[in-house]
């Protein structure tokens, strides 16, 4: 039997048979389940019977994996692109392939040529260089030269009684190759010349070892557009790492004879 609940006109308690009441619901709020009437809670929401589809993912996305895959080539490329940048104008490695540096340098010895302060730091007497062979060089496979400044632009070099002469003081060589304790004579090629005048832009070059070095005695002065850098720094083997110091002129040049 419906009552109307205090408070609340028109809203009615249905009874039923056990006396019990309950919130009446109108038409527009029930819903039906197997076809039977079922009254939602206040506190629920009324939801209907479950999909029995069953769950069907959908295509993945192909965004992801591309994704990933260009930042891998992105890394690559930028890699490959400081690598060069750094070859061509910061640092460049050179393996020593002739004997001409002994005893400064050794064959297979690694050594790290400088590029870039050569741009503001002209190169001077007792740098240690790397250089292209002259085009005029008999030897075919163009293997780059590792040979010591002796003389610069406007000096002039000269090769008297076995001595070095740069602008006419004997030079003071405690690098070149020795021979039971004693330093090697520099001598000129068999029926070469001894007195050279270097121009601007050039450089005149000599191995330490100079009984196994062709150098400017042989081809003359080279040009500083042929120079790839200096060296600076001897890294492999690991017993031998150091840097490569250059002697300035002032220690190179000894009193006059």
């Amino acid at each position: 039997m419906p009552v109307s609940t205090p408070g609340e006109p028109g809203r009615r308690v249905d009874m039923g048979e056990s006396g019990r009441g309950g919130v009446y619901q109108p038409a527009s709020e029930r819903v039906k389940l197997g076809g039977t009437p079922r009254l939602c809670s206040a506190r629920a929401s009324c939801r209907g019977p479950p999909d029995p589809s069953p769950y069907t993912p959908g295509p993945v996305s192909q965004r992801k994996g591309l994704g990933c895959l260009f930042e891998i080539v992105e890394t690559i490329v930028l890699t490959i692109l400081i690598f060069w940048v750094i070859q061509t104008f910061v640092a460049q490695p050179y393996k020593v392939q002739q004997g001409s540096m002994e005893r400064t340098l050794e064959e297979g010895q690694y050594v790290l040529v400088d590029k870039l302060t050569p741009r503001w730091a002209v190169y001077a007497g007792g740098d240690i260089i790397v250089f292209e062979p002259p085009e005029n060089w008999l030897s075919q496979d163009r293997v780059p030269f590792i040979k010591r400044v002796i003389g610069v632009a406007g000096d002039t070099v000269e090769l008297i009684d076995g001595r070095v002469l740069v602008n006419g003081l004997p030079l003071d060589e405690p690098y070149v190759y020795t021979v039971d304790g004693a330093i090697q004579d520099t001598e000129p090629t068999p029926g070469g010349q001894t007195r050279w005048v270097v121009g601007d832009g050039q450089l005149f070059v000599m191995g330490d070892h100079r009984g196994n070095s062709s150098d400017s005695r042989t081809f003359g002065p080279i040009e500083v557009a042929h120079v790839t850098g200096r060296a600076w720094l001897r890294y492999w083997p690991l017993e031998s790492f150091g840097p490569l110091e250059a002697m300035a002129g002032s220690e190179l040049a000894g009193a006059a004879p």
